[in-house]
């Protein structure tokens, strides 16, 4: 995409009146708010299209899977993890705490 070079209008804007100013301010602005929409709107359909994209991709890799009969594991086995295996630990039950409660049931209501 080719950058365009703007040149902003000195002339005017050192000649212009106060009234003028403000009325070519509020169009410039005017002006950035629409691109802006217009940039949402296309940002919003690039995101579906990729997704949309994505979506495809995933379901001709799916159909490849089960076409050749191949297993899909989503979750790695234990040998292939890059830390220990798994080991038992014990763990207390929690309890709770007697003057928590005492303490809230004590609290006036709101």
């Amino acid at each position: 995409m080719a950058t365009r070079r703007i040149t902003p209008p000195w002339n005017y804007l050192h000649e212009a009146s106060s009234p003028s100013l403000e009325t070519f301010e509020l169009s410039r602005l005017n002006h950035a708010a629409n691109l802006r929409k217009e940039i949402a709107a296309l940002l919003e359909q690039w995101i579906e299209e990729t997704a949309e994209a994505i979506l495809a991709r995933w379901v001709r890799e799916d159909r490849k899977f089960q076409q050749s009969g191949e297993r899909l594991d989503i979750l790695p086995q234990a040998a292939e993890l890059p830390f220990s295996t798994p080991q038992a630990v014990s763990v207390r039950p929690r309890r709770t705490d007697r003057r928590l409660r005492a303490t809230r049931r004590s609290s006036p209501a709101p």
